[in-house]
């Protein structure tokens, strides 16, 4: 980049780009200061030949340069008479990440210390396949569903047993706790006493229910534990079932309203609602329709949605729906499959809406005959190599010498690989060139330079000079 030319008699003052400039980890954007002012004649100045002679007007410029690295935003003015430096931290937000629409309104309740609905981020859940009576087991698995990112985790509680074991469960859990209920009422007055951060109850299969509802809202209003009405198609209401011929959307929402009603009757309006069906497009509509008649929190969920694949594949595509209009409040990706995994998914697909901070994310080509590299074993390589480090990097790895450059260009680090060598490069520019061996711990030492950096830079800092 040519740099700035002020012509001041036969002299010229160069101001050149700064070097950094060309390093594309930066964004940068320079803003040149040239001005001329009359010194006090009775100091000595500097003139721009060197010598000591007073000057009748002298130059003075500054440049300042604005540079982004992640989230954070870099200020940096240079005096050409001046290079002392202080650093102030302003603490400048960054923008809004764009989203596709604005989220949907409704009314907000905790969950434990978690906010859902209203302007809450929307949380990832996931459910807990231990014997809930197994506390050792259960608070395990609960402790590996945090570190995974989980934001509220359900235990069930089908047995006596089950519900005995809920107060040291919700005590020691880092995360909010949901008693998962289906049978007896009791245990929802059991679950609230132990401290549980919500209550999920099942309208279609708990006996003895809506003549105790006064009672559960009393006792939940005391406590601050909020409610979930779970509509499952699997456990729908016999006279829904009879009305409508199977459960279709419109039941599941009947049911749900209804179910709401009987809570609202004594004032209680701590809760939220599913309407979980296995098939993703029955599930659309029925929350599609109950989010045009109230403005309760929704959970989303696509129920018994498969294995791992299958059913990562029907929760994207029913959240990705949903939560494209605006819809839905918190999320469960239901998979026969370990717990740990239904948390991944879940925050990729909101990741991938903009509705979570991305972290570290693997982009790969797909492979075509032009590679001269394994680009499944690389990438998997590469995604085993980088899975502790969390930071907000775009890793691109890229099978053809030919297009990975130019397609792998919006990624912060990647690699271009063929003819027994990788080419290591950020935003598009070649940095190194590796044999292809040394691909994988090149890749790792640069991200984990970058990562060091960004986490360093968290917060917005102005450097004046």
């Amino acid at each position: 980049m040519a740099g700035f030319v002020h012509e001041l008699g036969s002299r010229e003052l160069q101001l050149t780009p700064d070097p950094l400039s060309n390093d594309q980890n930066l964004q940068r954007h320079k803003i040149v200061t040239v001005r001329q002012h009359s010194p006090n004649p009775n100091v000595p100045q500097r003139n721009l030949s060197g010598d000591d002679k007073p000057a009748g007007r002298v130059l003075a410029a500054s440049v300042t340069t604005v540079a982004t690295v992640g989230d954070t935003m870099d200020t940096t003015t240079r005096d050409f008479r001046s290079d002392t430096s202080m650093t102030v931290n302003l603490g400048m937000p960054t923008p809004p990440v764009p989203t596709l629409v604005p989220r949907r309104k409704t009314h907000q309740i905790k969950v434990g210390d978690v906010l859902v609905g209203g302007d809450a981020p929307v949380s990832v859940q996931s459910m807990t396949t231990t014997k809930t009576h197994d506390i050792g087991a259960t608070l395990q698995q609960i402790a590996a569903l945090t570190a995974a990112g989980c934001d509220i985790v359900r235990v069930a509680c089908p047995t006596d047993k089950d519900a005995e074991a809920l107060p040291i469960i919700a005590e020691q859990s880092q995360i909010p706790v949901i008693a998962d209920i289906h049978f007896q009422p009791k245990y929802v007055f059991q679950a609230i006493e132990a401290g549980c951060g919500a209550v999920r109850v099942n309208p279609g299969n708990i006996r003895k229910f809506d003549d105790q509802i006064e009672s559960i809202c009393k006792a939940a209003t005391e406590h601050g534990t909020s409610i979930r009405i779970g509509v499952n198609a699997g456990s729908l209401d016999k006279r829904l079932l009879d009305k409508y011929g199977a459960p279709t959307a419109e039941a599941m929402v009947e049911s749900a309203l209804w179910e709401a009603s009987l809570f609202e009757q004594y004032g209680f309006r701590d809760f939220k609602i599913s309407v979980k069906h296995h098939d993703p497009v029955v599930m659309i509509r029925a929350y599609e329709q109950l989010a045009a008649k109230c403005d309760y929190p929704l959970h989303l969920g696509v129920t018994e949605a498969g294995p791992a694949f299958q059913g990562t594949i029907k929760s994207a595509v029913a959240f990705g729906h949903l939560l494209a209009e605006g819809i839905g409040d918190t999320i469960r990706v239901s998979l026969s499959a370990d717990p740990v995994e239904e948390v991944k998914v879940g925050i990729k697909i909101l990741e991938s809406l903009n509705l979570r901070p991305r972290g570290l994310e693997i982009v790969s080509c797909p492979s075509c005959g032009r590679c001269q590299v394994d680009v499944l074993s690389l990438a998997n390589d590469v995604t085993d190599a980088l899975e502790g480090i969390d930071a907000p990097l775009r890793v691109a790895v890229m099978g053809c010498v030919v297009n990975g450059l130019g397609e792998g260009r919006e990624a912060d680090l990647g690699v271009a690989a063929g003819n027994g060598k990788g080419k290591i490069f950020r935003h598009g520019e070649v940095i190194r060139t590796v044999p292809e061996n040394e691909i994988v711990t090149t890749l790792v030492d640069e991200a984990n330079r970058m990562a060091e950096t960004i986490n360093e830079t968290g917060k917005p800092e102005v450097a004046v000079s």
